[in-house]
């Protein structure tokens, strides 16, 4: 170890220091018998230069263990070290690039590995993100699908609505057109009958000289006197006009004349003329004497021309009914249809009063009310006015 003395350091580095560092170097390799050696080398650390104090000069092997020399007797000194051959000096060199390529293949791989590795989590977290927003963009699609069938749901109810609301608009015009040319028809006809009498239209009524001259007849004085329950009800009725048996007079009238004028023996067709009467549904037209014969019922209800549908009493029917716009036709006797006209007569006046047509005072009225239940009593007794020829 006397020839290692002058060494002031030992590096064992894979990248040799710079060319113009003044520092001595050396590098560990293997030689000799003990497998390890230094060697100093100009490739790798500087110019080649000898050593000034007990050092080795560059580019030679020095043995840390050699094999004991032969002394030359007389001699103390050992003999000069031998140079490394060529040979050597380049398998030094291949052996040190290529642990130096191993160290940097190494090293590349682990950072490729690393690379590897974050790009392997990034593509992970871009996956989920993939996924996520995916997600969001099916229920997106499905939200608006959904609000689009909602939206043509809303349409196409909508729209029938509005349909059911027109037909009903145009029902209603219809029928309030139809009450309104019967209103003007009855309007006309209370006109002609009780306020207006004009030299061109004379009411007949109201002027009796222009009645066919009849045999005179003894006409007794007729006296009457109020009952003051009856009026007293007809006063509170008054003030809210109407149809209905709520109040105690229409209650009244209904059970002591409404009721016994229309019940006949046919006691369902009786309800029915009677609910069709309080409808204004009903309708009454005469019967062609010259088409009896060849008039034919269709139901023993019906009746016939010389059978009455609400009595069952064979009379000469000259008159028929039909309940509404569809049905079939009733043949009814003259006693049954005078009970059918005064009762109809009565409703209407109650209606005139109740669309408020009657420009009378209450008295007035009254009375009016009174002699049309008197025509109701003596219809269900079974007098009737004949027709004069």
């Amino acid at each position: 170890m006397d020839a290692f003395e002058g060494i002031h350091s030992v590096r064992i580095s894979s990248s040799p220091p710079p060319a113009t560092s003044s520092s001595r170097a050396y590098e560990v390799v293997k030689a000799g018998r003990s497998g390890i050696a230094v060697y100093s080398s100009a490739v790798f650390f500087g110019t080649p230069s000898v050593a000034k104090d007990k050092g080795c000069v560059v580019g030679r092997l020095i043995d840390l263990d050699p094999e004991p020399e032969p002394r030359l007797e007389g001699r103390g000194q050992v003999g000069p070290t031998m140079e490394i051959d060529h040979g050597v000096h380049s398998r030094l060199r291949s052996s040190s690039l290529e642990i130096r390529e191993k160290e940097i293949r190494e090293k590349g791989s682990e950072i490729l590995s690393q690379q590897l590795d974050a790009a392997k989590k990034e593509l992970k977290l871009k996956d989920k993100e993939c996924e996520r927003l995916s997600q969001i963009r099916n229920q997106l699609e499905q939200e608006l699908e959904e609000l689009t069938a909602s939206l043509f749901e809303e349409a196409h109810r909508m729209v029938r609505e509005a349909n059911v609301k027109q037909a009903g608009a145009e029902k209603q015009l219809k029928e309030a057109q139809g009450k309104i040319d019967v209103l003007q028809a009855e309007v006309t006809a209370l006109k002609s009958l009780v306020l207006t009498s004009t030299p061109s239209a004379p009411n007949r009524q109201r002027h009796p000289q222009l009645q066919p001259s009849l045999p005179v007849q003894p006409v007794a004085k007729e006296e009457r006197e109020m009952d003051s329950v009856l009026y007293a009800e007809f006063l509170m009725w008054k003030e809210h006009p109407g149809l209905d048996r709520s109040s105690a007079l229409m209650s009244r009238i209904y059970r002591e004349d409404i009721a016994p004028c229309l019940s006949f023996t046919r006691s369902e067709l009786s309800q029915l003329v009677q609910n069709a009467v309080e409808n204004n549904s009903l309708t009454i037209e005469p019967v062609a004497m010259s088409a009896l014969p060849m008039v034919k019922a269709s139901a023993v209800e019906c009746g016939g021309p010389k059978k009455c549908a609400l009595s069952g009493v064979s009379r000469l029917c000259r008159h028929r009914i039909k309940l509404g716009d569809k049905g079939n036709y009733y043949y009814i006797s003259p006693s049954s249809r005078a009970r059918i006209t005064a009762v109809c007569n009565f409703f209407t006046y109650i209606r005139y009063i109740q669309q408020g047509l009657v420009r009378h005072d209450a008295e007035q009225m009254f009375w009016e009310v009174t002699r049309l239940r008197r025509e109701m009593s003596v219809a269900k007794l079974g007098f009737y006015p004949t027709e004069q020829s």
